[in-house]
């Protein structure tokens, strides 16, 4: 059976685990070549070799999306190598919690730097293909996806960074959406609640304990849903768009 994004051409930025990676393997899996960027090209190659298994085609790009020269550069090649580009997937980011007063100023910046200036430099380098391939493609429409957070529909204490970069990024979407719609490039906002992935983990342990506590009692959401999610917003036929899907588990209530 043909997939629903057979002739498409991906790419996910983040790719290396949780949602990145989920989210390539159900592109992948509805007949989308994608192209894999991250910085641990061990567990692109990893992936790669597991899409290829299945009957997809994976492309490997080793990259660094702060650096914007390399963004752009794997913007290119992903271009290159599958010959257009009719989906990108804005997922990179990292949530460095903790409160503000008193924060290590290099974690702010690291999180402007990945979640807000990566994204940017993506779309940057993304939508001339978008454009063409809207124009073009089989599918005569284009995807940008850009995957933000609850955090950027509401603050919290202990997330004051991590909340100015989710909610500049739906701000940049939305914005964006307007201005190229018309043009049958469709900018999506996807907002995660709890997931279980990797991001917990980049916390200081001082504030890893507290945001534990705060979801033990919570079943998390799987990467796998919120890539279920993204696929349902690329595959809509040509005339619908999702502009923003807020996604928590039953369980949180913030």
């Amino acid at each position: 059976m043909t997939g629903r994004l057979e002739g498409s051409a991906a790419l996910v930025t983040g790719a290396s685990s949780g949602i990145g990676a989920a989210t390539a393997r159900v592109l992948a899996g509805q007949g989308a070549a994608v192209a894999l960027a991250a910085r641990r090209k061990d567990r692109l190659d990893d992936l790669a070799a597991e899409i290829g298994e299945r009957g997809g085609r994976a492309v490997v790009i080793p990259t660094d999306v702060t650096d914007q020269v390399e963004a752009t550069a794997a913007v290119e090649r992903a271009v290159a190598e599958l010959g257009l580009l009719d989906i990108v997937i804005n997922n990179a980011g990292v949530m460095l919690l903790g409160p503000a007063v008193g924060a290590p100023l290099d974690e702010w910046e690291r999180m402007i730097q990945l979640n807000v200036l990566g994204a940017l430099y993506v779309a940057h380098a993304s939508i001339p293909h978008l454009l063409a391939a809207a124009e073009s493609s089989p599918r005569r429409v284009a995807d940008l996806v850009n995957v933000s957070s609850v955090a950027g529909r509401m603050t919290r204490v202990g997330s004051a960074v991590y909340n100015l970069t989710k909610h500049g990024l739906g701000a940049f979407s939305d914005s964006l959406r307007q201005e190229i719609t018309r043009r049958h490039v469709r900018v999506s906002l996807v907002e995660p609640g709890a997931v279980d992935t990797e991001l917990p983990d980049h916390v200081r342990p001082e504030v890893a304990g507290a945001l534990r506590q705060r979801l033990e009692s919570v079943e998390r959401l799987e990467a796998d849903d919120i890539a279920d999610t993204i696929e349902f917003i690329v595959s809509r036929p040509r005339r619908m768009a999702i502009n923003e899907v807020l996604v928590r588990p039953t369980e949180q209530d913030q």
